[in-house]
């Protein structure tokens, strides 16, 4: 069975209304990159610090589970052989850069949002490893760290929002839904996200939690 007219009229002007404008996407890459720019090299000046001085307690050692100290020593924290803030004051500062020609008004071609969405899975994915190592490796929380994660992953959900909606062919009509109802509710999406990891870090550190009250 088809869709009717005013059917296919409302799902329109609800993909339009969720629509993400290049203005925003340029603006939210601004901001989230340069909080993730400042995070990453925070975590750099910690790590330097402890490389020079191993009994320098780092800043963000808070408690035996919230402590930078704790994760700064592990092999995760150097994870390709280099500190793992290293990349990510290079990659925070390209989304900036990137945020701000898109803001700007800068036009770019298919191949360079193919690469832009590359880099954003890459790191996204490369930040629930981290979360995993962190949560059930590790067992400790590194408090600028998940100011890394609390950014990557809306960098990450809002490039391929808008890649979705200004990219996409004609896919089947399976696809064309998930993707109307990935772009029709992406904060809803966003949100339901943000809250799974919280509540696996809730659940993970449930009786420390508990503790402080």
């Amino acid at each position: 069975m088809t869709e009717t007219a005013p059917r296919r009229e409302a799902n329109s002007a609800h993909s339009q209304a969720g629509a993400l404008s290049a203005r925003r996407l340029g603006a939210l890459l601004i901001g989230a990159g340069l909080v993730g720019l400042a995070a990453a090299i925070v975590l750099l000046v910690e790590k330097l610090e402890l490389l020079v001085n191993p009994d320098y307690i780092p800043t963000c050692n808070v408690s035996p589970i919230l402590s930078c100290g704790s994760v700064m020593t592990t092999p995760q924290a150097e994870a390709f052989g280099i500190p793992n803030p290293i990349i990510g004051i290079a990659g925070f500062a390209a989304v900036a850069v990137v945020g701000g020609a898109v803001l700007a008004g800068s036009g770019f071609r298919l191949w360079f949002w193919v690469g832009t969405q590359v880099g954003v899975t890459f790191a996204v994915v490369f930040v629930h490893w981290l979360i995993f190592q962190s949560l059930y490796v590790i067992g400790a929380l590194c408090p600028y760290c998940m100011i890394v994660w609390a950014v990557t992953i809306p960098i990450f959900w809002y490039t391929t929002v808008f890649n979705l909606q200004h990219f996409q062919g004609p896919p089947p009509r399976w696809a064309r839904q998930c993707i109307e109802f990935a772009t029709g509710y992406h904060g809803v999406i966003l949100t339901a996200w943000i809250l799974a990891v919280i509540a696996l870090i809730a659940a993970r550190f449930w009786d420390y939690w508990i503790s402080l009250m």
